[in-house]
């Protein structure tokens, strides 16, 4: 039988705020899975996660052609080396006359590695490019791809609908992160609900250990983590903090990452006279952020939709604050939900989102002397540990792969 070899198609590798994708490849990689990174662009990010150094998989940059002769001669190496090319582009053009030439050429491109370095699944993470290069490449070389649904590839209002119907379509299988995306993903497109399977996004538990929290000092210690884009909602969060000051509490706040909208928000914490209170602490890696975990008293996650509709899938840090025993406040977008509970038993407080009082109200509750924090922490390390480890993750994606054919019979 032939080893499966797997391609992951990443627009960009390695990018600073997914480290998902880096714990989902590590995890595949230590249950014996042969792997290979295809990123379509180079990353920007001038930080990255120590993680990294442990990936094994090589990584190769699909060229991008700027050119018209450049875009000829991606054609002319895959007519050489990709069997049946010419038939089955032919068949392809009335889609492809509708796809950016740059997505077509990036495509065909790797449709070539695929033949040459024999790969023989392509996964991709996001619908969006990354999902349409796999796609094409798929369809000119016969071998299958899945994808990772994640939030902005779903949610956001530059989402294409049929082009996402058509990579749905061609896709062997298609992964939701959360139940909230799976519903979503089958009401939208219910000709594909078949296809669908429920894969979260895994942790390496070692690498989170457990504590319970500690009671809470003079000050809540509140740290929150995350791009500075409007689906983050921190703006929301500083005016819940300049409430709580206003009421007599004291607190230290901490907010970890970078993004379009640091200088709103440095304004909005000068606007409040929250210089003393709130620190803008920008872009941390993994081991810094475990570090502003463990010294806080409660992780918040004020998320909420934004007016393009952008919605976050399920933050990665909320799950690690979880794991390591830090009470979380966090809103009711699309899959957090499912593992911040208020009852049953409780995991953590949840709010609905973009509500300013609950969450002024909820920063009181986590403060206060009649909140379990013991018991909702553990209940939290319970579930995250059932739902989300990373070594079922991989083998959830194992499962996805089509059966290995021997070698020499016919497909």
């Amino acid at each position: 039988m032939s080893a499966p070899r797997i391609g992951y198609v990443l627009k960009v590798y390695p990018r600073f705020s997914e480290t998902f994708v880096v714990t989902e490849i590590l995890a595949r990689e230590a249950q014996g899975e042969q792997l290979e990174i295809f990123a379509l662009r180079h990353s920007t990010d001038p930080r990255f996660h120590p993680e990294l150094a442990r990936v094994q998989a090589p990584v190769h940059y699909v060229p991008r052609p700027e050119r018209a002769s450049e875009g000829w001669a991606v054609l002319a190496r895959a007519a050489e080396v990709v069997p049946g090319f010419g038939e089955r582009l032919a068949a392809l053009l009335p889609d492809l006359v509708r796809t950016e030439a740059s997505e077509v050429h990036q495509g065909v491109a790797l449709a070539v590695a695929v033949v040459e370095q024999g790969i023989t699944h392509l996964h991709a993470h996001f619908a969006s490019l990354s999902a349409r290069v796999a796609e094409i490449a798929s369809r000119l070389t016969g071998v299958p791809f899945t994808v990772t649904t994640h939030a902005k590839d779903i949610f956001h209002e530059s989402v294409d609908p049929a082009r996402l119907r058509r990579t749905l379509e061609h896709a062997h299988d298609v992964v939701a992160i959360s139940e909230y995306n799976r519903r979503h993903l089958r009401a939208a497109f219910p000709e594909h609900a078949r296809k669908l399977r429920l894969v979260r996004n895994g942790l390496e538990f070692a690498r989170f250990p457990y504590r319970d929290p500690a009671p809470v000092g003079e000050s809540l210690r509140v740290v929150a983590v995350g791009r500075l884009v409007e689906k983050k909602g921190f703006a929301g969060l500083v005016r819940a903090v300049a409430a709580r000051r206003a009421a007599g509490a004291r607190l230290s706040v901490t907010i970890a990452g970078g993004g379009e909208l640091e200088a709103g928000l440095r304004a909005l914490v000068a606007e409040l006279g929250l210089e003393d209170v709130v620190q803008l602490a920008g872009p941390r890696t993994q081991a810094e952020v475990c570090r502003l975990l463990r010294a806080a008293d409660v992780f918040v996650a004020p998320c909420v939709v934004g007016a393009d509709g952008n919605a976050d899938g399920l933050p990665t840090v909320l799950l690690e604050a979880m794991a390591m025993g830090v009470p979380v406040i966090a809103s009711d977008v699309t899959g957090i939900p499912e593992v911040v509970r208020n009852s049953g038993p409780r995991t953590g407080v949840l709010v609905p989102a973009g509500a300013h009082d609950e969450l002024v109200r909820a920063l009181a509750v986590v403060a206060g002397p009649g909140f379990d924090r013991t018991g909702t922490a553990r209940a939290a390390r319970a579930l995250v540990k059932r739902d989300y480890d990373s070594t079922g993750q991989a083998a959830a994606l194992r499962a996805l792969l089509p059966v290995p054919i021997p070698e020499g019979a016919s497909r």
